[in-house]
């Protein structure tokens, strides 16, 4: 016994060593990336596909709607707003048992047309579609279709009856910024290898003032909950995301807000309703498809805050969410296990599935059983509490150096808040994860873990919307 535990002691440190490595590494590659890009994009080119529509590519928005009647009116408001020329948006009603659908149909003067619908990728059937009839709302449809069961199945529909080469993949929880289109449709202008998909950095909304779809002022989340998660999501997109697309490797656009190749999304068979990680499955389909046909592709993540979305307020939603988030990590590696150090398929498979099986599905097993371990040693008396304290704090030290980084990051990419004593709130808050927030996501990712081996509670849930806040009430129109 004693061996055994000397032999996961020495685990644990080199593990802990191997993982603050990685995110030293991809810290300094992340930098690098957002003055890149500071240096490469301007307003110029943004204002140039402004003002000169016939250089600016169509784009789709797709947003899946279920239920949604709180916030429906000012998610569309804010997507219909977006200064860019030539888009279209697309609200799938997924079999709303609300008042979501007759919200649409009386604020944007909608009407049900002909459309020649054709299945490219398999979804439930789509019952109508509409468009208005106010030219004011010329650029939205909405596609009125059987309940699918999860958002992939709704985004499925969105894809068949979008008319342009790429899409945005949303919700209707999202707001974008008004520039959102130009930025992430740059990176694919300027390519000569085929861009299948491009990210960007997502943030919480909780707490934002919104008018009429149109966000006036950002604001820390005021909830304790979202504002764990924004400095979370802040960390995941500015340092992580960021220091793998230096190399092409990033291993998933999210799902919440991410543009996508249609063709290459048709070619890979559409977004998977059974997986709990439709994201990250597309992802890695999307991959597969160009590795095995031998097509040059780039995965692209912008530093920019394009999209804001409503966080988890309780923890009863942040359980349904990182238990879903867990099930569908397990499902991503059971489905997709071919790619661990497959050289088929290049780097994703050598190394970002690997570094995903190691640091991240196994980050909770690992610190589970370091915790009872550390029981067991602290009852029999082993415990050595000076290596132990000094391990405590070498892990916590690290873990607010990259907070820290990450929010100097979010200053230097473009300052979100209007005082600094609101980014103090972010830093008080990740000087708390590690003992208030992260043992929580811990506990759910097992949870999930459990439920995927057990098939049990493969439901979905439904997110609490609490709309916006607003400096004014909602008008029946778009001003």
């Amino acid at each position: 016994m004693e061996q055994i535990l000397y032999f996961y002691q020495y685990l644990i440190y080199f593990y802990s060593f191997a993982i603050t490595i990685f995110y030293l590494f991809l810290m300094i590659c992340s930098y690098f990336m957002i003055e890149k890009k500071k240096i490469k994009y301007t307003h110029i080119e943004s204002e140039l596909l402004v003002s000169l529509p016939e250089y600016a590519p169509y784009i789709s928005i797709i947003a899946p709607a279920y239920n949604e009647e709180v916030i429906i009116i000012d998610n569309v408001k804010s997507l219909m707003s977006l200064n860019y020329p030539n888009y279209e948006v697309i609200i799938v009603n997924d079999g709303s048992e609300d008042k979501t659908l007759e919200l649409l149909i009386e604020n944007f003067d909608l009407e049900e047309i002909a459309f020649p619908y054709i299945e490219k990728v398999r979804c439930r059937p789509v019952k109508r579609v509409f468009k208005s009839t106010n030219i004011e709302f010329q650029k939205l449809m909405v596609v009125d279709k059987i309940n699918g069961g999860t958002k992939a199945d709704a985004m499925n529909a969105g894809v068949n009856v979008a008319n342009y080469d790429y899409f945005i993949n949303t919700d209707v929880d999202c707001l974008l910024a008004p520039d959102t289109l130009t930025k992430v449709i740059l990176p694919v202008l300027d390519s000569k290898v085929e861009v299948i998909a491009v990210g960007a950095t997502m943030r919480m909304s909780n707490g934002c003032e919104v008018d009429h779809g149109v966000m006036t002022r950002v604001r820390p989340p005021k909830g304790i909950i979202p504002t764990f998660q924004e400095t979370e999501y802040l960390r995941s997109y500015l340092l992580a995301k960021m220091g793998w697309s230096m190399f092409n490797l990033i291993p998933n656009v999210s799902g919440g807000f991410g543009l996508f190749s249609r063709t290459i999304v048709i070619e890979a068979g559409g977004f998977d309703p059974l997986s709990h990680a439709e994201d990250m499955d597309m992802t890695m389909r999307m991959v597969t498809y160009m590795r095995e046909n031998n097509r040059k592709y780039r995965i692209v993540q912008i530093p920019d805050t394009c999209c804001w979305t409503q966080g988890p307020p309780n923890l009863k939603v942040l359980n349904r969410q990182r238990t879903r988030w867990g099930r569908g990590l397990l499902q991503i590696f059971v489905v997709h296990r071919k790619f661990l150090f497959n050289r088929k398929y290049g780097r994703m498979g050598l190394v970002i599935m690997p570094y995903a099986l190691i640091f991240e599905f196994l980050a909770p097993i690992i610190e589970l059983t370091g915790l009872v371990t550390i029981i067991y040693l602290l009852f029999t008396s082993q415990i050595n509490f000076n290596t132990f304290w000094l391990m405590l704090l070498y892990v916590y030290l690290i873990g607010i150096t990259m907070s820290l980084m990450t929010i100097s990051y979010d200053l230097r990419v473009k300052r979100q808040y209007k005082t600094y004593p609101e980014y103090l709130r972010l830093i008080l808050f990740s000087s708390m994860e590690a003992f208030v927030y992260h043992p929580l996501v811990v506990f759910f990712s097992l949870k999930g873990y459990w439920q995927f081996l057990t098939q049990k509670n493969f439901s979905w849930g439904s997110m609490t919307r609490q709309g916006f806040s607003k400096q004014n009430p909602p008008s029946k129109t778009a001003a």
